[in-house]
């Protein structure tokens, strides 16, 4: 398919060349065949998740189905493992999951159990290893917000209000606290803290008032404002019985920022300018704006308004010479004046009318000055998508306007990049159009009755259509009961808005699927703002015509792979050595021979998460001399999440209906609450055993228990890169977090059981050995930091060995860890489940409730050559409207998605 739309592209080199002769023009072929190699040699991959629903409750379990695909949105040929990980709103990694990916999907489930999930907000991000060369800014990013129905004691809602001040900013925090029946707890004491990065920032006590509300005050330091920072609080709810809450706190000044991107990439003199402009408030968010443009006598040019997301667009026609300025007024009734970029003096951009559904218009306007040194100079318009050209001309400069009309049907659905250059290969102006192909694939659901019976069984068919034509796919479906999961649709992360729109931009884009929910003309020139606004920047043309391609450093994941190295206690490679595998308690082996450089690898394995494995040396000669070293596994940076701005602050109200049923669907579950026993309590190794760290303080600022390190964790360093709470891990060190962010770069001392050491040999300690791990953010004495030069201390104290009896030299021997032989738990393949689907007998006896709230999940829809495909389930006890969504991509790479509503009465 590719290669087609490449000879498609080809026959339009000559549309706007008046020397058609001249079809081998070393300037377009160059940029061709070079942008050709790019996409060949480095395709670009995608990755996009369908879950059964858009947040959950703790206890729920997330479905979800990931499909992988190339350009054209074709199934990708290219990887067989994806990678589907869930983190906190303050970055750090909770789960991780490692799907098998068959004919570019895969399938998947997150239990949401009370031991790793809380109430909050989290984001899921989702890759492949190939995606990973890249960078992290083309991954799929989904936000997630989690409810807490089990055990639940309070209610809470909090607004802030933020203002600047000579010190700092002050942030009022007003939270109500309410019992389950939302009656106010009222006259109640409240002892609350503010924590800023991990560290206590004030702290105080307050009583509820009639309406159950108190309010908090913080001062930021000057120029420091709480980014990171936590207020938490404990209600006196009974006697002796208190109720704890945490709600994030983020500082931010109420600063609007007013961004001005004139198309085509710069203002020009003397012609008319189309000027984009972006409103944001700091979080992100768009903001209502309009005002006027003023010349430097004050002299009103141009008018301009909003359309959606603080963006618009105004024409201008500057003056060489002059300047300009907006004078804006925002929603909040804020007035303020901004300098519009200075026109140059000479020069050529593109500008783009993307009204038509068969064409873009586009028109080369160049100004009097630029056109009088360049008439009759030959330029090349070059659009792509995903790194593969999909249209290519060459137009001869003979007047200060040319007009063409790009036909759409060359182009994929997506993001279209149109480049302009010149004879020298420099890339001069640039323009975004978006393309939507109304007839690429066209889902209908219909189900058998207009009507239902709670516990019905229902018959729902799919029809896939593409150009009007029957077409087969690969589909997943999910059912809801709306009422008790309400949606905002424009708030959705789906396949339209992320395969064909955000995977394609970086940076955060406000409600993306507000341009595919009931698409209409208004929607689209919305759309058209947004490209005029937001950067595409998947590659640099400049590098990539000099040969700067991105270097590689991953190839994609064909299966699970262990590798290592097999040396000799000298440290020599060991070539042609007998390495075997072998996965306990599983009917999995294998075996290979390291290389001249003592190199091993185990390919395309295939084993679940959580499995022992034992790669072995000892059939050998000299075995028992030969040393294992493994290979680490590679993931990228946690990040940030850019879709911060999109959190729910009171989780409670957006989620009630939904936590409701959720209280009456886990009533059975209980969290044992904490018993005091106290005795005689066996001392456990800490830092306080040692003397050169008895100068420390004898409580830690922060305290790891071994039992988080003991599943799943292979690596020591590797876990506490995440798990070290208040320090930041760079490069090969630690830092204090507070310190590291306002530039200081003394690094964070070690400690091994009172040892000083490095921190790389941090994971020469087994995980399975670790009793706990300390953290002091100061060292109040400087015992440490004095001796050391360093800032910061982390104890690493492994458990003691436990007092035996005498044994032989030989019974020791069998003791001691083999380095010929190691057992580890590497990351395997997820386990598949089968979501649940009752089937109800009519008129059955009716002996406990049925509150699902996803009704039916199946991620295997496979349509046939006709289009079509059937599938049954059966209602849930809920009444009123139930709501199906399909998602999913035919075999030619077209992208779909419908929903369909049914009622049950």
């Amino acid at each position: 398919m590719r290669i087609l739309f490449t000879l498609i592209t080809l026959s339009f080199l000559f549309t706007l060349s008046a020397n058609a002769q001249e079809a081998d023009s070393v300037v377009l072929n160059n940029i061709i065949n070079k942008t050709k190699a790019l996409s060949d040699n480095q395709p670009v991959e995608k990755v996009y998740i369908h879950f059964d629903k858009p947040y959950y409750a703790v206890a729920d379990t997330m479905w979800l189905k990931a499909y992988v695909t190339i350009e054209q949105n074709l199934p990708s040929p290219l990887s067989k493992i994806v990678y589907v990980e869930v983190f906190t709103d303050k970055d750090s990694l909770v789960q991780t999951l490692k799907l098998p990916v068959k004919n570019s999907v895969a399938y998947g489930n997150i239990p949401l159990g009370m031991q790793n999930y809380k109430q909050g907000n989290y984001y899921v991000r989702a890759y492949t290893l190939w995606m990973v060369n890249f960078g992290d800014a083309y991954f799929f990013k989904k936000n997630i917000t989690l409810g807490e129905a089990i055990d639940k004691q309070l209610i809470t809602n909090i607004t802030y209000t933020n203002e600047p001040t000579d010190k700092g900013v002050k942030t009022t925090a007003k939270i109500q606290f309410r019992d389950l029946t939302k009656k106010p707890i009222a006259n109640k004491t409240v002892n609350w803290r503010v924590l800023s990065n991990y560290d206590e920032f004030s702290k105080g006590k307050a009583v509820t008032d009639q309406n159950g509300i108190i309010n908090i005050v913080v001062t930021s330091k000057a120029g420091e404002p709480i980014t990171k920072g936590d207020i938490i609080t404990d209600v006196n709810i009974a006697e002796k019985e208190n109720a704890s809450v945490r709600f994030n706190l983020k500082q931010t000044a109420s600063t609007i920022d007013m961004q001005f991107f004139p198309e085509g990439g710069q203002l020009i003199a003397g012609i008319p300018n189309q000027v984009g402009f972006k409103a944001l408030k700091v979080s992100g968010l768009g903001t209502e704006a309009k005002g006027s443009i003023i010349d430097e006598q004050n002299n009103e040019i141009a008018v301009f308004t909003s359309a959606h997301a603080g963006m618009g667009s105004f024409f201008l026609t500057p003056e060489l010479g002059k300047t300009y300025k907006a004078k804006v007024t925002f929603k909040d009734g804020l007035s303020k004046t901004y300098d519009l970029p200075k026109p140059v003096e000479s020069g050529i951009t593109l500008q783009v009318i993307n009204s038509n559904a068969e064409f873009i218009n586009l028109k080369i306007i160049a100004n009097e000055s630029f056109f009088k040194a360049n008439t009759d100079k030959t330029f090349f318009i070059v659009g792509q998508n995903t790194n593969v050209i999909y249209y290519a001309a060459k137009a001869s400069l003979k007047s200060q306007v040319i007009i063409t009309k790009i036909p759409k049907k060359n182009f994929p659905s997506g993001i279209a990049q149109l480049t302009l250059f010149d004879t020298k290969n420099e890339p001069i102006s640039e323009r975004l159009a978006f393309i939507l192909h109304a007839d690429g694939l066209n889902l209908g659901l219909k189900s058998d009755l207009p009507t239902y019976k709670p516990r019905q069984k229902v018959k729902l068919t799919l029809d896939a259509k593409s150009a009007g034509l029957p077409t087969s796919g690969d589909f997943s479906i999910a059912v809801i009961d709306e009422q008790k999961v309400p949606v905002d649709e424009t708030t959705e992360t789906t396949i339209l808005s992320s395969l064909l729109l955000t995977s394609d931009l970086k940076g955060y884009i406000e409600k993306p699927n507000y341009y595919f929910t009931k698409t209409d003309d208004k929607k689209l020139a919305d759309l058209d703002k947004l490209l005029l606004t937001q950067g595409y920047r998947r590659f640099s043309f400049k590098e990539i015509l000099a040969g700067q391609y991105p270097k590689l450093s991953f190839l994609p994941e064909q299966g699970i792979n262990i590798t290592g190295t097999l040396r000799d206690r000298t440290g020599m490679p060991i070539k042609k050595g007998a390495m075997r595998l072998m996965v306990t308690g599983k009917p999995i082996s294998s075996e290979t021979v390291t290389s001249n450089m003592g190199l091993f690898n185990f390919q395309n394995l295939n084993f679940p998460d959580s499995s022992d494995v034992v790669v072995s040396a000892k059939y050998n000669a000299n075995a028992a001399n030969l040393m294992i070293m493994l290979d680490g596994s590679p993931m990228p940076a946690a990040g940030k999440n850019i879709n911060a701005a999109d959190e729910v602050v009171n989780i409670d109200t957006v989620l009630s209906s939904y936590l409701n049923n959720s209280q009456r669907q886990y009533r059975y579950l209980r969290t044992l609450k904490t018993v005091e026993i106290k005795g005689a309590a066996a001392k456990k190794p800490s830092h306080a055993d040692h003397s050169a760290l008895s100068g420390l303080g004898m409580v830690p600022d922060h305290l790891l228990s071994g039992e988080r390190f003991s599943a799943g964790c292979n690596f020591l360093l590797q876990c506490l890169r995440t798990m070290a709470t208040g320090l930041t891990f760079d490069v090969e060190d630690f830092y204090v977090s507070r310190s590291y962010n306002q530039g200081d770069r003394t690094k964070v001392q070690a400690f091994i059981n009172g040892m000083p050491v490095d921190t790389r040999d941090i994971n020469n300690v087994s995980s399975t050995e670790v009793e706990s791990v300390e953290i002091f953010l100061t060292d109040q004495l400087g015992t440490v930091d004095r001796v050391y030069g360093t800032k910061g201390v982390i104890v690493i104290n492994t458990k003691k060995q436990p007092v035996g009896q005498k044994i032989s030299k030989q019974e020791l021997m069998d003791m001691l860890p083999k380095t010929n032989i190691i057992t580890f738990n590497p990351m395997g393949y997820s386990k598949e489940r089968e979501f649940y689907n009752p089937k109800y007998l009519p008129n059955a006896q009716i002996t406990s409730n049925d509150l699902r709230t996803t009704i039916y999940w199946n991620p295997k829809v496979v349509t046939d050559e006709k289009g079509n495909v059937s599938f049954e389930f059966f209602n849930a006890d809920g009444r009123g409207n139930y709501r199906a969504v399909v998602e999913g991509i035919d075999k030619n790479g077209n992208v779909g998605r419908a929903v369909y509503r049914y009622t049950v009465k």
